[in-house]
């Protein structure tokens, strides 16, 4: 036994927690995508390490607990790409248990880019745009899935 005293918190909205003197345990943490496109292309990531090193994927993040998912999606990009953007329209919520190895909940946005260029971290090793009928094979997490959407979204806008 840790010594760590464990409180066990039964909530009729959210099931039983544990609470501990680290914080409340409710479950999944909550990640942000980003669709940036530009000139009917979108913008993917080969990310440089685990889960999914060497695959193309969206960019994004973690929600901090002190941030909106909004705030957060603006964050990722300015940190990850050292661009700023104007977060739009919500593509969805992703939540399948087997879409993230380490368990994330993904919201997904469309955003555009309001300044700055592309400038890659460590995360990432190189960045491309992608025409939305020509996108790579090997994409990650479920991508293929959030970008699906945004075909979605842009037929529905055409029609």
């Amino acid at each position: 036994m840790s010594g760590k005293k464990i409180i066990y918190v039964n909530c009729p909205i959210w099931g039983r927690n544990e609470f501990s003197p680290g914080g409340l345990q409710m479950g999944r943490e909550v990640a942000v995508d980003c669709v940036i496109m530009k000139d009917g292309k979108v913008l993917l990531l080969k990310r440089a390490h685990e889960p999914f090193n060497g695959y193309w994927v969206l960019p994004g993040g973690h929600v901090e607990s002190n941030e909106s998912v909004e705030d957060a999606a603006v964050r990722e990009m300015r940190e990850e790409l050292g661009l700023d953007v104007e977060i739009g329209r919500l593509i969805g919520v992703f939540s399948d248990p087997h879409r993230d190895p380490r368990g994330l909940v993904s919201v997904a946005f469309l955003a555009r880019a309001a300044g700055g260029d592309v400038q890659l971290n460590r995360e990432a090793s190189e960045y491309a745009w992608f025409p939305l009928d020509e996108l790579p094979e090997n994409i990650g997490f479920d991508h293929k899935e959030i970008l699906e959407g945004v075909r979605c979204l842009l037929k529905l806008k055409q029609a």
